[in-house]
């Protein structure tokens, strides 16, 4: 039994970094997840919205960036909501003015869902300084290390997300 999988393995027990790197990473993955959630929980709180509300307006401003339109059926299928909890969703950011729903361009039946200039002013006053921060340690990495990184993260994504054994 490696050292990494033994019962006093680091991953629950605070690991020494040079006797078990394996469960030190980890435990720094656990470590920054916590600290994630944590800035996740004060932004909704700080701009009074769940995590629904602010995953469609993330996308909402992406989309807007990129020129795409966005219309209710897209909502419910990126956040994976039904329709009808999607149209509470636009209500309520309707309602707070965060966005509007205009006739779509092209189709006289449709809709297309626009985030509002003081939304862009506000995620971005409350997520800036974030953005900024985390993008300078990513920008301190070399090609090669981001490269291993990237793979990593990746490979631990498709880890947790891969059906278990049985």
């Amino acid at each position: 039994m490696s050292s990494h999988s033994s019962p006093g393995s680091g991953y629950w027990y605070g690991p020494d970094d040079r006797l078990d790197p394996p469960g030190a990473i980890l435990q720094a993955l656990r470590d920054y997840r916590i600290s994630e959630a944590a800035t996740r929980r004060s932004t909704q709180a700080s701009m009074g919205m769940g995590e629904t509300d602010l995953l469609a307006l993330r996308y909402l401003l992406r989309a807007e960036a990129g020129g795409e339109r966005v219309g209710p059926k897209d909502l419910s299928r990126i956040l994976g909501i039904t329709t009808a909890s999607t149209t509470s969703l636009i209500d309520r950011l309707v309602a707070s003015g965060h966005v509007r729903r205009d006739p779509h361009p092209t189709d006289r039946r449709s809709l297309v869902i626009v985030p509002t200039v003081v939304t862009d002013s506000a995620v971005r006053a409350t997520l800036g300084d974030l953005h900024r921060r985390m993008m300078a340690v990513a920008e301190e990495l070399s090609v090669e290390d981001a490269r291993i990184v990237i793979k990593f993260l990746r490979r631990m994504s498709e880890a947790i997300t891969e059906p278990p054994q049985r």
